[in-house]
Formats: C-alpha cells, sequence, structure tokens
C-alpha cells in the first residue's frame, strides 16, 4: 500500500523541479516538494503500519485533486499539467478512499 505514495512522491518532486527548471516558478518548485514530502512520509508511515499514514495519504491526494481541478477550470482543462494532476489526484483519492473504507469500513 506505501508503493503509491513513494511513486507519487517522486513524480510531485519531478513535477515541481521541472516547473521551476522551465519556467522558473518558485511556487510549482514549493508545491511540487511539499506534496513530495507528504507522500513520502505517508509512504513511510504506511510500511512501518503505523498510525495515520493511511489518513496522511488521503488528504494529500484529495488536496493534490483539488489543487488540480482549481487550475484546470480556468483552462477549461486544455492544459496538460492541471489535467495530469486531476488525474493523479483522482485516482490515488479513489485508491486510498477504497483502502481507508476496507479498514475502516464506512460504507458497506
Amino acid at each position: 500500500m506505501e508503493h503509491p505514495s513513494f511513486t507519487l512522491s517522486g513524480l510531485c518532486a519531478i513535477g515541481g523541479i521541472m516547473g521551476y527548471a522551465r519556467k522558473g516558478s518558485v511556487p510549482s518548485l514549493i508545491a511540487g516538494l511539499s506534496f513530495s514530502v507528504l507522500y513520502g512520509g505517508a509512504g513511510y508511515l504506511l510500511k512501518k503500519n503505523a498510525d495515520w499514514g493511511l489518513e496522511l495519504a488521503l488528504g494529500t491526494s484529495t488536496v493534490l485533486l483539488v489543487a488540480g481541478i482549481a487550475r484546470a477550470i480556468p483552462s477549461n482543462f486544455s492544459k496538460p499539467i492541471p489535467v495530469v494532476l486531476v488525474t493523479l489526484g483522482g485516482l490515488s483519492t479513489a485508491y486510498y478512499a477504497k483502502k481507508y473504507n476496507e479498514f475502516y469500513p464506512l460504507f458497506s
């Protein structure tokens, strides 16, 4: 269950660094590295079977989804980066919501 978190951690770090390298965007760098640290922390907690790992991964995924939607709406979902953020955020939110429901059944 920690593998998606570690993968998303790497993808977010690469995305933030690429945004900074290509456009000089400091907000992209800060956001990418922040999401990377959060996903990395969630992956570590999940690997150690510690408390709050699943919740951290789900929360980070949800924030990534909302941030992607907020960036995609003004461009009518025509720019590739916001669409990638929405896709990754949506898939990871669905995955971690499913895992959360398996451990703490909310919906039968």
